[in-house]
Protein backbone atom coordinates (compact mmCIF):
# COMPACT_ATOMS: atom_id res chain seq x y z
CA UNK A 1 0.00 0.00 0.00
CA UNK A 2 2.10 3.54 -1.26
CA UNK A 3 1.95 5.65 1.55
CA UNK A 4 0.32 8.96 0.74
CA UNK A 5 0.38 11.73 2.94
CA UNK A 6 -3.68 13.05 4.58
CA UNK A 7 -4.86 15.73 2.24
CA UNK A 8 -8.00 16.26 4.15
CA UNK A 9 -7.76 20.31 4.35
CA UNK A 10 -8.41 22.09 8.03
CA UNK A 11 -12.21 24.01 8.29
CA UNK A 12 -12.32 26.37 11.34
CA UNK A 13 -15.98 27.61 11.98
CA UNK A 14 -15.80 30.96 13.81
CA UNK A 15 -17.35 33.91 14.41
CA UNK A 16 -16.58 36.65 11.73
CA UNK A 17 -14.78 39.56 12.93
CA UNK A 18 -14.14 43.34 11.51
CA UNK A 19 -11.41 42.23 10.00
CA UNK A 20 -12.97 39.93 8.05
CA UNK A 21 -14.73 42.52 5.99
CA UNK A 22 -13.17 42.72 2.50
CA UNK A 23 -12.99 38.73 2.38
CA UNK A 24 -16.51 38.33 3.02
CA UNK A 25 -17.32 41.26 0.58
CA UNK A 26 -15.66 39.01 -1.95
CA UNK A 27 -16.66 35.97 -1.22
CA UNK A 28 -20.49 37.60 -1.61
CA UNK A 29 -19.35 38.91 -4.96
CA UNK A 30 -18.11 35.71 -6.24
CA UNK A 31 -21.57 33.89 -4.92
CA UNK A 32 -23.57 37.00 -6.92
CA UNK A 33 -25.06 37.60 -3.35
CA UNK A 34 -24.89 40.70 -0.60
CA UNK A 35 -22.59 40.50 2.20
CA UNK A 36 -24.18 38.68 5.14
CA UNK A 37 -25.18 41.36 7.79
CA UNK A 38 -25.60 40.40 12.03
CA UNK A 39 -24.51 37.78 13.88
CA UNK A 40 -22.00 35.84 11.06
CA UNK A 41 -20.31 32.26 11.26
CA UNK A 42 -17.62 31.93 9.10
CA UNK A 43 -16.18 28.99 7.34
CA UNK A 44 -12.17 29.00 7.09
CA UNK A 45 -10.49 25.70 4.93
CA UNK A 46 -6.74 25.47 5.26
CA UNK A 47 -6.87 29.34 6.15
CA UNK A 48 -9.11 30.96 3.72
CA UNK A 49 -13.05 32.05 4.11
CA UNK A 50 -14.99 29.50 1.94
CA UNK A 51 -18.36 29.69 3.71
CA UNK A 52 -20.45 32.30 5.65
CA UNK A 53 -23.79 31.54 7.67
CA UNK A 54 -25.98 34.69 8.66
CA UNK A 55 -29.71 33.27 10.20
CA UNK A 56 -30.40 31.35 7.24
CA UNK A 57 -28.70 33.02 4.20
CA UNK A 58 -25.87 31.31 3.57
CA UNK A 59 -22.96 32.83 0.85
CA UNK A 60 -19.97 30.22 -0.22
CA UNK A 61 -17.34 30.01 -2.77
CA UNK A 62 -18.68 28.53 -5.72
CA UNK A 63 -15.77 27.21 -7.40
CA UNK A 64 -15.26 24.49 -4.50
CA UNK A 65 -16.85 21.78 -3.05
CA UNK A 66 -18.99 23.99 0.00
CA UNK A 67 -21.52 21.53 0.49
CA UNK A 68 -19.66 19.57 3.54
CA UNK A 69 -18.63 22.97 5.12
CA UNK A 70 -22.28 24.43 5.10
CA UNK A 71 -23.42 21.36 6.64
CA UNK A 72 -20.89 22.08 8.87
CA UNK A 73 -21.52 25.82 9.66
CA UNK A 74 -25.87 25.06 9.93
CA UNK A 75 -24.55 22.01 12.47
CA UNK A 76 -22.80 24.59 14.22
CA UNK A 77 -25.31 27.44 14.52
CA UNK A 78 -28.06 25.51 14.95
CA UNK A 79 -26.23 24.03 18.63
CA UNK A 80 -25.16 27.58 19.54
CA UNK A 81 -28.78 28.42 19.38
CA UNK A 82 -29.89 25.48 21.35
CA UNK A 83 -27.35 26.07 23.90
CA UNK A 84 -28.14 29.77 24.33
CA UNK A 85 -31.75 29.27 23.87
CA UNK A 86 -31.91 27.00 26.58
CA UNK A 87 -29.63 29.27 28.51
CA UNK A 88 -32.19 31.83 28.64
CA UNK A 89 -35.48 30.10 29.47
CA UNK A 90 -33.79 28.45 32.53
CA UNK A 91 -35.89 29.07 35.44
CA UNK A 92 -33.92 29.75 38.67
CA UNK A 93 -36.10 29.13 41.63
CA UNK A 94 -36.88 32.24 44.14
CA UNK A 95 -35.94 31.76 47.54
CA UNK A 96 -38.67 32.10 50.15
CA UNK A 97 -38.81 33.55 53.49
CA UNK A 98 -38.95 31.17 56.29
Amino acid sequence: MPNRPNHAPTVVIRAARGSDGIALENLARMDSQRPPAGDVLVAEQDGELVAALAGDRVIADPFRATADVVALLRLHAGRTRHVSGARSRMRIPRLRAA
